[in-house]
């Protein structure tokens, strides 16, 4: 059973912008807690941006002011949009979803691990 499938990466230069997506389904689509994740090979998953059942969002350090985080409740998709790109942004971006109902911390200081649901991920590369 499908649950997450992201969409929306590719190769941009420096400056540019992009917009993912990760669609929902099952018990996946009814999680408090939603994310995203990036990761470079050899070096740990990094939380990058979270959006919880009210719409609160959360987004690292590293791209605030930059990314944002935005969901379609009728469609079961979560987005991420990033401006700005910067060759460090370069990763495999991976939707993530907590697969329950519970309120909990939900921001994206949050480790991989608390996360039970993921998707196959989607390649973003920014050039400089």
């Amino acid at each position: 059973q499908v649950q997450l499938v992201e969409s929306g990466g590719g190769s941009v230069q420096a400056g540019g912008s992009l917009r993912l997506s990760c669609a929902a389904s099952g018990d996946a689509s009814i999680s408090y807690c939603m994310a995203w994740f990036r990761h470079v090979p050899g070096q740990e998953r990094e939380g990058v941006a979270t959006i919880d059942r009210d719409g609160t969002t959360t987004v690292a350090e590293s791209v605030k002011g930059r990314f944002t985080a935005s969901k379609d409740d009728a469609r079961d998709i979560l987005y991420l949009n990033m401006d700005r790109l910067k060759p460090e942004d370069t990763a495999m971006y991976y939707c993530a979803a907590d697969g329950t109902q519970d309120r909990h911390k939900c921001d994206a200081s949050v480790g991989p691990d608390e996360y039970r649901y993921w998707g196959r991920g989607t390649q973003v590369t920014v050039s400089s």
